[in-house]
């Protein structure tokens, strides 16, 4: 396993829609395992391979921090409900928006052994993977925000000094 470096926002690779991937190698697995390094090292919930230069349909997400999820060739089956929550990106740092995004969501993809599967999923997993997915569709959070939100109003929020209607805070 290794560190890849997370691009930044200004990269061209993060405005291009993701290629499929057609084979699950030892260098997609090899992809996935270094991804899951990165997204820990960075303290994320999430990752997409465009933000470390691969232009792959591949995803991680780890909602709880330890266990994770990895999607190859997601796509959004079926999505249910929207709610509003400040999110942030690791390729973005020290910005923060809030985004409308489904509050439950159906995914077909393709694990790690390459069999089809579907994962339904809600709160915060489901906000993690639809920022992903759309991090693979070359779209970044701050193109969906209604309003981006003041690292100061987070920090606020979270110390209990003003009361927060902020859900499912993402740093993916």
């Amino acid at each position: 396993m290794a560190l890849r470096q997370i691009l930044n926002d200004n990269h061209p690779v993060l405005r291009q829609p993701a290629r499929e991937v057609i084979k699950i190698n030892s260098g997609v697995l090899r992809l996935l395992d270094d991804m899951i390094e990165t997204m820990r090292e960075a303290e994320g919930v999430g990752l997409a391979a465009n933000q470390v230069g691969v232009s792959k349909r591949i995803l991680i997400a780890s909602p709880d921090g330890e266990s994770i999820v990895e999607l190859i060739n997601p796509t959004c089956a079926e999505n249910e409900g929207e709610e509003v929550g400040v999110e942030g990106c690791l390729s973005i740092p020290g910005q923060y928006g809030e985004v409308p995004r489904a509050e439950r969501i159906k995914v077909k993809a393709l694990n790690r052994e390459g069999r089809e599967i579907y994962l339904e999923a809600e709160g915060l997993l489901a906000r993690i993977l639809q920022h992903e997915i759309d991090h693979l569709d070359g779209i970044l959070f701050t193109d969906k925000a209604l309003r981006m939100v003041d690292p100061e109003e987070l920090q606020n929020d979270k110390t209990g000094e003003e009361s927060s209607d902020h859900k499912g805070e993402v740093k993916s």
